[in-house]
């Protein structure tokens, strides 16, 4: 199985969905706490319309996203606490539900995890993959 990465950071809509088709991407699977964005096109409900209109399919796991703690500690680079409260967010019931639910959907058809952060080594996908990807080809598409 194939999991994609991508982050919408410093990138447009057009940019992102270019991105989705070159890979033959059918499913984005946002793994955001929060499915808000500043940046235009990128909350929940725009996003998933603008995916439906180039055909791609959308699916929300919050219960996999960074907790707050983890995601002030993310802006400030500190990668221990980030790991450490993702690390408790992932054993948490509903995101053992949702991490299942998200190797099913991966499994289905071609998926990509979508997250704010354009690299991956600076965001909790690498992290969620790490724990619940286990077999996965994990390909970023902006790394």
């Amino acid at each position: 199985m194939r999991i994609f990465t991508i982050g919408y950071e410093a990138t447009t809509m057009a940019e992102f969905i270019a991105a989705l088709q070159k890979a033959g991407v059918e499913r984005v699977i946002d793994v955001r706490a929060v499915p808000l964005s500043r940046r235009p096109g990128f909350s929940k409900n725009v996003l998933a319309a603008s995916l439906k209109e180039a055909g791609i399919d959308y699916v929300l796991l919050k219960n996999l996203g960074t907790p707050k703690p983890g995601r002030d500690a993310a802006k400030k680079g500190d990668v221990a606490t980030l790991e450490r409260v993702y690390e408790t967010q992932l054993g948490l019931p509903e995101a053992q539900a949702e991490a299942a639910q998200m190797r099913a959907l991966a499994a289905e058809k071609p998926s990509a995890l979508v997250c704010f952060e354009r690299n991956p080594e600076h965001c909790h996908r690498t992290l969620l993959l790490a724990a619940e990807g286990e077999g996965a080809e994990i390909v970023d598409l902006f790394p």
